[in-house]
């Protein structure tokens, strides 16, 4: 091979290596995070399961650069979390949309583009792009009291993929939603993430949530929070992660398997759930 074809291998998208998070008030002490290590690769989609309380959301905010670690260090695309930061290597979404009811979809969407100085011809054709992308063209002068629940949330995953992040930090995004639309937003994004090949770090409660969307689960303990196992769902090529996964002995097993580490029990001897 020659010498000008080799390349080094890409850096993993999130490396958290040994982190520990203890918040203190006063005399007062709380480890919400302790010894956590997990390398999440590049287009590659984890879940972060565990209790309330087990530190899942510090865990992301850690990543995002929202607050610092006690000790342990953080790497996003070999990079450090503020450096990514700055960057803007990642997009964020959370639990509620967070859109300014003031500006339009259109305006929403397009914030961090201009935030960042793009173009007004750029910012136009980026928006269009993500309007069609998330299903939401004929909405783009919409104000956010016009739409439904599962509607903001879609413009605010096209918000934090305004910048074409090649991480996406998700805190519980469909939480608030009814089942139904939880569904749909879940193959939407799906649908989103194979057309993007964003990597995806997703904090959720829903044991069929992660399993339907993630390559891994990572199931944390209860304070302070560690990781106390780490699921791989292989579902088969023959399966894929369309609606009828739903239905799918497969994914009743690699539910049981994620409950089962969730609950404590004894790993399995194989991890994973597979066609064969």
């Amino acid at each position: 091979m020659n010498e000008a074809t080799i390349r080094p291998p890409a850096a993993a998208a999130v490396e958290v290596t040994g982190v520990d998070r203890i918040f203190r008030s006063g005399r007062e002490e709380v480890q919400a995070l302790r010894g956590v290590s997990v390398t999440v690769a590049a287009g590659e989609f984890v879940s972060l399961i565990g209790p309330s309380g087990c530190g899942k959301s510090t865990l992301m905010r850690l990543i995002a650069d929202l607050d610092a670690p006690s000790s342990g260090t953080i790497n996003v695309f070999g990079k450090t979390a503020r450096q990514a930061r700055l960057d803007q290597d990642y997009g964020i979404a959370f639990q509620q949309a967070g859109l300014l009811p003031w500006r339009s979809v259109r305006g929403n969407i397009e914030l961090p583009l201009l935030t960042h100085g793009a173009a007004a011809a750029k910012r136009r054709e980026r928006v269009d792009e993500l309007l069609a992308m998330v299903g939401l063209s004929d909405f783009g002068e919409h104000y956010p009291d016009q739409l439904s629940g599962g509607m903001q949330q879609r413009v605010a995953i096209a918000r934090s993929l305004a910048e074409s992040p090649k991480l996406l930090l998700m805190d519980e995004p469909f939480g608030a939603l009814d089942e139904m639309t939880r569904e749909r937003m879940q193959n939407e994004l799906i649908r989103i993430c194979a057309e993007t090949g964003c990597a995806v770090v997703f904090v959720t409660h829903s044991i069929p949530e992660a399993v339907f969307l993630s390559d891994r689960v990572v199931v944390m303990s209860p304070r302070p929070g560690e990781i106390r196992d780490v699921v791989d769902i292989t579902l088969g090529a023959a399966v894929g992660r369309g609606a009828g996964l739903r239905e799918e002995a497969v994914f009743y097993d690699a539910i049981r398997l994620v409950r089962e580490a969730l609950h404590g029990a004894e790993p399995a001897a194989v991890r994973g759930a597979e066609t064969r």
